[in-house]
């Protein structure tokens, strides 16, 4: 049986409540890893073992559509996805490919403030998001 809050975020959304697409939106919010599509369908497919991952892609699509989930593209062109919509940045490794969400109002401010001053010609900033390409340190950690 499906998770009560996707089953109320796929109908919020206008959605038809089906398997497939409660199966990749629990996968989506449960891993909160920035998964792939790959990742997400090898993942489905210990339960749905027969899930084709055109079907995967087309469900997230749709999911980006609707404003359901975010598209988070690495600095190696590796398309993921991500649940969380509140206000966030991303810590990107290359060294691992590991992607974590920053939360940081200050910082959401200073360039909020910045973007406010510095207009760009011919162009309104609606959002802004940024991703801080490092190295993670902790041993413990990938």
């Amino acid at each position: 049986m499906a998770n009560k809050d996707v089953i109320r975020i796929l109908t919020e959304n206008g959605l038809k409540v089906t398997p497939q697409r409660t199966a990749v939106l629990e996968v989506v919010l449960n891993l909160r890893n920035h998964p792939t599509a790959d990742y997400i369908t090898r993942y489905l497919r210990i339960n749905y073992p027969n899930i084709p991952i055109g079907t995967v892609y087309k469900i997230l699509e749709t999911f980006v559509q609707k404003g359901i989930v975010k598209k988070v593209t690495t600095e190696n062109e590796i398309l993921r996805y991500d649940a969380v919509l509140e206000k966030h940045h991303h810590l990107y490794s290359n060294d691992s490919e590991r992607i974590e969400d920053y939360y940081d109002d200050e910082l959401n401010k200073i360039i909020s403030d910045y973007f406010s001053r510095k207009r760009i010609p011919d162009f309104t900033v609606l959002d802004f998001k940024l991703q801080i390409t490092g190295k993670f340190n902790d041993k413990n950690r990938n």
